[in-house]
């Protein structure tokens, strides 16, 4: 009989090597089936993501220009000030969905060896990353054709920080999706109103040090809003972070991601196939 192989061979593999292949083999191939289960093809994904920052970009464009709230952004490029804020924003709650809505254990995916739950997860953070930088990259080589060079201080430290938001959504996504089997629809409501809550609470329109006392520990307890503000600091030359931190958002998603892992790996042991059927 002939050796079956692909994706979802079931063969042993014989080396920690040929494990390690066949592992990113699937990761690679069911990234690439996240991408395109919302949209026929990959590129329509891209596209839908490019244009719901750009009509972001026009509703904040308008409203700061609307109520003459121009002189609370950065001395700089503005168009730059309110896209290191969408980007960081969009990144966050995008990967926030996918992760949340990653396949469980009871998936019929879930029933192909070797596929696991914590391929399927990966998956879909990595589906995210990768649609939301291209669709930044896109955007600001766009911007940078059309009107001129796009200034941005240090480009490597603004995307370590475009990745710790990323990391941080996987781990806010982890706890939903390890509390959706037992709340399904308290765990979709947590989502939209954590998605909701972050349009203002992110700070996206504001800058950090130009917040007083009071307002400031409005938005204080929030990660999200430390790594905007810290992401305007690598991006502006003349912009340094006096009221923020990236340690603070680093270990809330650390904690975050250890408590989702956890009630995961609780949720896969109590695992039922009736759940579903029973909703």
């Amino acid at each position: 009989m002939e050796r079956r192989e692909g994706m979802f061979s079931t063969e042993t593999p014989r080396s920690r090597g040929a494990a390690a292949w066949q592992i990113a083999e699937l990761i690679y191939h069911n990234t690439v089936r996240t991408i395109r289960k919302g949209h026929r093809h990959a590129l329509m994904a891209l596209a839908m993501t490019v244009l719901q920052t750009l009509i972001m970009l026009a509703a904040f464009y308008l409203m700061f220009s609307l109520f003459g709230m121009r002189s609370m952004a950065l001395r700089g490029d503005f168009i730059v000030y309110l896209l290191s804020g969408i980007f960081v924003f969009m990144i966050n709650i995008k990967t926030v969905g996918a992760v949340a809505g990653a396949e469980g254990p009871t998936s019929a995916m879930m029933l192909h060896a070797p596929m696991n739950t914590a391929i399927a997860i990966f998956s879909a953070a990595l589906a995210s990353l990768y649609t939301q930088i291209l669709s930044v990259i896109l955007i600001l080589l766009a911007y940078d054709l059309a009107f001129g060079r796009v200034d941005i201080d240090d480009p490597i430290g603004t995307l370590g920080v475009m990745i710790l938001a990323w990391a941080n959504g996987v781990a806010v996504g982890m706890v939903l999706l390890a509390l959706k089997p037992w709340f399904p629809n308290l765990t979709s409501i947590l989502s939209t109103v954590y998605k909701r809550m972050n349009m203002f609470f992110s700070g996206k329109m504001f800058v950090a040090n130009q917040l007083g006392f009071t307002m400031f520990y409005m938005f204080a307890w929030n990660p999200l809003f430390h790594i905007i503000d810290q992401a305007r600091g690598y991006a502006f030359l003349n912009y340094t972070p006096m009221k923020t931190s990236l340690s603070y958002p680093i270990w809330v998603s650390f904690t975050l991601f250890t408590i989702g892992l956890l009630g995961e790996w609780y949720t896969r042991q109590h695992a039922s196939v009736s759940w579903g059927k029973a909703r």
